[in-house]
């Protein structure tokens, strides 16, 4: 028996953990490193331990830490959250070695299950259907490249390179040509080793254009084991998912029970106790084939408390201090009613291929109201960090169908206001209100397919309006300070005798600069004129929420505004604009200079060249870790390495410089 609790984890699902521990009345303790000092969840326990500096692998992935702290507390129990030691079997048997409790299955399942190889061959005898492929060689084993590429094409091309260990993507490549094998096999181990401490691989056969449903199972100590329906992941990302709903509409009664049926006996199979999930790809023709097992709680477990009714923690808390499950399979069942559907708001740029971002928030507004829930560690003035992971937050909305659902998570949307870093809250709303996802009739291949990244960059651009706005703004915020500085009457500042001048600004947004020019007219009325066009703005109300009337029209926009950078959010955009106005103009873009610039903040993983050494264009040059993924900074140009100014395990800031590439002097003509 327990009675005080340790979360091992940060953020929101954290505060998660920590809502249902005190609901039934535990005490509470959390663990933060130095980046989460100030941050939520250790502000919301009854204690809290400090375990290291920022990496996860100096403070939240050091098992030893964790368990003193657990101990040095008074802690009976210790709940993992989900990510970092979540599916570590090596946590469980150290927390239990310590005459802890562990609030997950034990570590034999999680050992059994979270190797991916392991896994399909329990399946397989537990007459669980596997994806094609996936058993025809022995992977587990041989981890040679050549080996596995030899595996891949015998199972037929498209494959999957997969982690063996871990997933939310990482580790994971899909592969369509025979000459992409050896680089996908080199990157996805080097991604699954850091992001899992085990770069061991699996070849599966890909199955496209299907579908990610995933089944609840708990099982408790008494012999039961029981599933509470499905979710469905399709909408992904680079294997991450996106949008998450429950039910799935793609599954009726009969196959929910088969999916279901098969779901328990995974779980049975290694003696399952506590929250997890067996995630299936459902194939256009009605098949359903094992991914893996998540021996965890789910990311995405909302839906299913909401629909179902039932408070999936509380069932971990509940099965932990050795009670029976709460309800038996018919009377879950039974409980199931209306909709689901959550989003997952992440600080990354969606324009700049969804790159993880990081900086200082300076508005945060959740949106409240019947049928939504919002579960987030987020708070103005907290900085987002490159450690960690980029989900900050999780957008949840109910209805009696899918379509209430959809609306509502819409106007959830709408009301959300994340300023001071790049978020996918305006790519979030794209997806949700694209003709083909209000259908639910799509695969995995629905980002892809439907925003390819031109259109992408495109949609979220913003239009004309929004750029003078953003022009307008500035000239307005900086009047209001000199007249507030002066003692001056603002409305005084743009009086004269005589038509009024027009103010020139250069504005900087993305990698794009652009002119306008405003001239007041009086009574809060503005001609701001632009590159694209002139456009009139009323002014009717300023500050963090500003309202204003564009041909006849009154609309309302966010604003944030650090130093010269102005964050402004209306009409479907949200984008940072900096004042360039008294700037020299630039010499020229990293691609004509040479200069190659980390796409984020994050650290070196590798360089992949040496000075004096010839590149070409898109040629990778080096690797850069952020977030728990990696990325490939490439070359602009074609030319040489003139000099190089980062080195593996460097931290670099974003914008920071990592080398110079020198483009050959043209040829003289005879």
């Amino acid at each position: 028996m327990f009675d005080k609790v340790l979360v091992a984890n940060r953020g929101e699902i954290a505060l998660r953990v920590i809502r249902a521990c005190k609901k039934l009345g535990y005490a509470t303790v959390a663990v933060y490193s130095e980046a989460d000092r100030d941050a939520l969840h250790v502000a919301q326990v009854d204690e809290a331990v400090a375990i290291g500096p920022a990496p996860a692998a100096q403070s939240y992935l050091v098992i030893e830490k964790l368990v003193q702290a657990a101990l040095d507390t008074g802690c009976g129990a210790v709940h993992p959250g989900y990510g970092f030691l979540s599916e570590s079997a090596a946590f469980a048997r150290a927390v239990q070695a310590a005459g802890l409790v562990f609030i997950g299955p034990d570590p034999e399942a999680i050992a059994a299950m979270g190797n991916k190889s392991n896994a399909k061959a329990l399946m397989l005898e537990a007459g669980v259907p596997c994806v094609p492929g996936c058993h025809d060689n022995a992977q587990g084993n041989d981890q040679d490249d050549a080996f596995l590429a030899a595996q891949a094409l015998k199972i037929g091309l498209p494959v999957m390179v997969k982690a063996a260990a871990g997933g939310g993507g990482r580790g994971m490549r899909l592969v369509h040509e025979q000459a992409q094998l050896a680089a996908a096999i080199a990157s996805a181990r080097s991604e699954a080793a850091n992001a899992f401490g085990d770069g061991q691989l699996l070849i599966e056969k890909a199955v496209l254009n299907a579908r990610h449903v995933e089944i609840q199972v708990f099982g408790d100590r008494h012999g039961n084991v029981v599933h509470i329906g499905e979710r469905d992941c399709t909408v992904q990302r680079r294997h991450q998912k996106v949008v998450e709903e429950c039910p799935s509409p793609a599954v009726d009664d009969v196959l929910r029970m088969r999916m279901g049926a098969a779901a328990v006996a995974a779980a049975r199979a290694v003696r399952y106790v506590g929250a997890g999930t067996v995630e299936f790809m459902l194939a256009e023709d009605g098949q359903f084939y094992f991914l893996e097992m998540n021996t965890r709680l789910q990311v995405e477990h909302p839906v299913t408390e909401i629909v179902y009714d039932l408070d999936l923690v509380e069932w971990q808390l509940r099965v932990a201090q050795g009670e029976a499950l709460p309800l038996a399979q018919e009377a879950i069942l039974a409980r199931r009613k209306g909709w689901a559907i959550e989003v997952r708001l992440c600080t990354e740029d969606p324009a700049q291929g969804f790159l993880p971002q990081t900086g200082t928030l300076l508005t945060w507004r959740a949106p409240t109201g019947p049928r939504m829930r919002v579960d987030h560690g987020l708070r103005e003035g907290g900085v987002i960090a490159p450690n960690y992971d980029s989900m900050q937050g999780k957008l949840i909305a109910s209805g009696a169908d899918r379509e209430q659902a959809r609306r509502t998570l819409l106007r959830m949307l709408d009301e959300t206001v994340l300023l001071g870093v790049p978020s996918n809250r305006d790519f979030l709303r794209l997806v949700l209100a694209h003709p083909a996802f209000a259908s639910g009739r799509f695969s995995t291949d629905f980002i892809a397919e439907h925003f390819p990244a031109g259109q992408l960059v495109a949609a979220l651009a913003g239009d004309t309006v929004h750029r003078a706005l953003a022009a307008l703004l500035f000239y307005r915020q900086d009047a209001d300070a000199l007249a507030q500085g002066e003692g001056l009457d603002c409305e005084l500042m743009e009086w004269q005798s005589s038509a009024a001048a027009a103010v020139a600004v250069r504005l900087r947004c993305g990698d794009g600069v652009f002119k306008a020019s405003v001239r007041p007219c009086g009574a809060g009325r503005y001609e701001v004129q632009t590159e694209e066009g002139g456009v009139t703005l009323v002014l009717e109300r300023t500050g963090q929420l500003v309202r204003f009337v564009h041909d006849g029209v009154a609309q309302t926009a966010q604003v944030a505004r650090a130093g010269a950078t102005l964050w402004l959010s209306c009409r479907g955009a949200t984008l940072a604009y900096q004042d360039v106005t008294l700037a020299p103009a630039a010499r020229g873009g990293a691609a004509s200079d040479g200069r190659l610039l980390a796409p984020m903040d994050g650290k070196i993983i590798s360089v992949l060249v040496e000075a004096g050494g010839a590149v070409t264009k898109g040629q990778p040059l080096a690797v850069l870790e952020a977030m728990k993924m990696e990325f490939s900074v490439t070359s602009q140009v074609d030319g040489v390495i003139e000099a190089l100014a980062c080195k593996p395990g460097l931290q670099v800031k974003a914008r920071q410089l990592l080398m110079t590439v020198r483009e050959p002097a043209p040829e003289s003509g005879t």
